[in-house]
């Protein structure tokens, strides 16, 4: 493997939250990957449920308490004794055997907000991935403006809200992407 080819990778993560406040909420699951630049996994990385005392989990919004209820993951992090510290530790643990410091840009869907909350909680990992970011929300709202008619055959999503399903769904939507409309005219109305 060359240093070129491993700079090319791409660095896939996703968390789910108790909300999107970044002033109250916090961190409830992390999951990354690692893909080559073809979309192609390379490793698939840790998937941590992180814990979450009792007063956090109570102050969480409607939707948050309805869907992490349904799938579990209000239990999970309940019952984890991982702490956001132990997480941030394995994921950087993983990463450091993919990937070099700051030069894999990270990847997913509105991963902005992603960002926020590593870049909050997880100030290391933040500092070891590079400042470039792959939102596929970005493609997506493009795509949907531009190129109507592949927009519409998208694959449809799942929306389980757990972090590996949500990520193996990004890099299989990016995939679409890049064989249904990067290689296209674009669209003049």
């Amino acid at each position: 493997m060359t240093h070129k080819e491993i700079s090319r990778r791409i660095v896939w993560v996703d968390l789910e939250m108790t909300g999107l406040d970044i002033e109250k909420d916090h961190i409830l699951e992390i999951a990354c990957l690692v893909t080559n630049a073809n979309l192609d996994i390379v490793a698939p990385g840790p998937n941590i449920i992180i814990h979450q005392p009792d007063e956090i989990l109570n102050a969480m919004n409607q939707w948050c308490i309805n869907q992490h209820g349904e799938t579990g993951l209000t239990e999970a992090s309940r019952q984890s004794s991982i702490s956001v510290q132990e997480a941030e530790s394995q994921v950087l643990k993983f990463l450091s055997k993919h990937v070099h410091e700051n030069r894999s840009p990270l990847a997913g869907n509105s991963v902005y907000m992603d960002r926020l909350f590593i870049r909050k909680y997880m100030p290391k990992l933040d500092s070891y991935l590079h400042y470039r970011i792959i939102d596929v929300s970005t493609i997506k709202e493009l795509a949907k403006r531009w190129y109507p008619q592949e927009f519409s055959r998208i694959p449809i999503k799942k929306f389980q809200h757990r972090c590996m399903n949500d990520i193996l769904e990004s890099v299989e939507e990016m995939k679409y992407y890049r064989d249904n409309i990067f290689k296209k005219e674009m669209l003049n109305e």
